[in-house]
């Protein structure tokens, strides 16, 4: 969650999400969404993804989902088993962040109520047998700090503090206890067994994170840091360091899977290394078969920022530099519409026909000769009756420096199952039917198994409530936790 300004996220999807998270041992998340089955205006959208931007961290440095239309857009939450005896939690799930944490008993401000429809509730570490307070003497709390923590003494718990771009702030100090896993033993077949994972035992909040509107147990990260949970589990030889999600825009729901992915196959492109978030090098932009005459500099990689990969925002955002000339191709073929302004931020039209027939493809080149094609029933949404709106957002992602970047979220996501490959440092997608199944690896045992798409509708309770981690076996080394 390094990224600190995020544009203004928004209107939050009416879906519900329950993912099939596999891990080298099989992981199932049961994934909701943020404001399933209550309608939301506009103007959050960008307003969520403000949200959103902003808690890409900007001191420390956790979305994942189900139906990325703008029009019902949001964050997912995933509901997890922890401790023992396990308790279920609601916490968001988030690819640019790292740790996982829950509010914890005894918290100050954190949200005693949520608005999303579902019970929170707070951990105590004292209701678990298996928890036991992180000292920051241990591997883990030098690991997370880069080093010894100065006036460190034994016993002294390990603190953490993680501030976000919008001012939020969640602190507290780290506890390890179990996560209930569903080893996959065979196809759409679970058996269960335990993991064990450091994470953050919230003791205060601030912000929006303790508003009722957006309120959760806590968050989930899958950052690339050594502190998240994929992580940990990798390096004790739980699962392997990969991960995917296909998010279904049409029907709603879909797969996130821990673990090697066998079918389909996704062609890849190689993450940009030492970056917070899942950054990749883009090479060109092409709009119905032209490529856009973009400045030299534009895509200049010297500084290796690349362009930004976040399932957690909703929009696509570009530089005015990009996104004029791209908003100008797209409409060269309708002069006489009449363009105008909604909500003061969305560039809006009267469209009768069919949009896939009457706008352009625009595809995305990066490196290794990956392609994104993104459809015009992909970056147009129907506000209300034949309203279009563009989903393309004028003005990009700012980093730290100051510039601005290329941020593409649900918007060009959505039907693709996505890989993340933290192991071979890539990242890869394909289109995809994800309300259908794929096929995964069991490095236990050698074979491959079927993991369906689930979708949990808006008027129903997510069921399960645990992480079903399809444990594919690595060898079985623990590794110090470093940044």
């Amino acid at each position: 969650m390094d990224l600190r300004m995020r544009e203004l996220l928004a209107v939050i999807l009416l879906i519900n999400l329950q993912l099939w998270v596999l891990c080298s041992a099989n992981m199932v998340l049961d994934v909701k969404h943020k404001f399933g089955g209550r309608s939301r205006g506009l103007g959050e959208l960008r307003a969520h993804d403000a949200r959103r931007h902003a808690r890409l961290l900007s001191a420390i440095d956790l979305p994942l989902g189900g139906n990325g239309l703008p029009s019902e857009a949001g964050l997912y939450f995933a509901k997890i088993g922890l401790g023992t005896p396990s308790q279920d939690y609601y916490v968001q799930v988030d690819t640019g962040s790292d740790i996982l944490w829950v509010n914890c008993a005894g918290c100050t401000k954190c949200p005693t109520k949520s608005e999303l429809g579902v019970p929170l509730k707070l951990f105590d570490p004292r209701g678990s047998s298996t928890a036991k307070i992180v000292t920051c003497d241990q591997d883990f709390c030098e690991a997370t700090y880069n080093g010894p923590l100065p006036g460190c003494k034994p016993n002294l718990s390990c603190q953490y503090n993680v501030v976000y771009g919008d001012g939020s702030s969640t602190a507290g100090y780290f506890v390890e206890d179990t996560i209930q896993l569903n080893h996959v033993s065979g196809n759409f077949q679970t058996s269960l067994t335990n993991g064990s994972v450091a994470f953050g035992c919230g003791a205060k909040q601030s912000g929006t994170l303790g508003t009722a509107s957006e309120a959760t147990d806590g968050i989930l990260g899958f950052g690339q840091n050594n502190s998240s949970m994929i992580s940990q589990l990798a390096a004790a030889g739980k699962v392997k360091k990969v991960f995917s999600h296909c998010l279904d825009n049409v029907n709603g729901g879909g797969i996130f899977t821990i673990g090697q992915v066998v079918q389909p196959k996704v062609n890849t492109t190689p993450l940009v290394p030492n970056q917070a978030h899942y950054n990749v090098i883009m090479k060109a932009i092409e709009v119905g078969g032209d490529v856009l005459q973009l400045p030299t500099d534009e895509f200049d990689t010297q500084d290796q920022k690349g362009t930004i990969i976040d399932s957690g925002t909703t929009l696509a955002y570009l530089p005015e530099e990009v996104y004029d000339p791209l908003i100008s191709k797209i409409l060269d073929q309708h002069k006489d519409l009449k363009i105008h302004t909604v909500e003061d931020q969305f560039q809006c039209f009267q469209y009768t026909g069919d949009v896939d027939d009457g706008f352009p493809d625009v595809v995305f080149h990066f490196e290794n000769s990956l392609t994104l094609r993104t459809y015009p029933h992909d970056y147009l949404f129907q506000a209300r009756n034949d309203l279009w709106c563009l989903g393309w957002m004028n003005g990009g992602f700012q980093t730290k420096d100051g510039t601005h970047t290329v941020l593409l979220g649900d918007l060009v996501l959505s039907n693709r199952l996505v890989v993340y490959d933290l192991e071979e440092q890539t990242i890869g997608w394909t289109e995809y039917n994800c309300s259908s199944s794929i096929k995964v690896k069991d490095d236990q045992s050698g074979g491959t198994y079927s993991v369906a798409a689930t979708n949990l509708n808006a008027a129903s309770r997510p069921t399960g409530g645990h992480i079903t981690m399809f444990l594919l076996a690595l060898v079985a080394l623990l590794h110090r936790f470093s940044r």
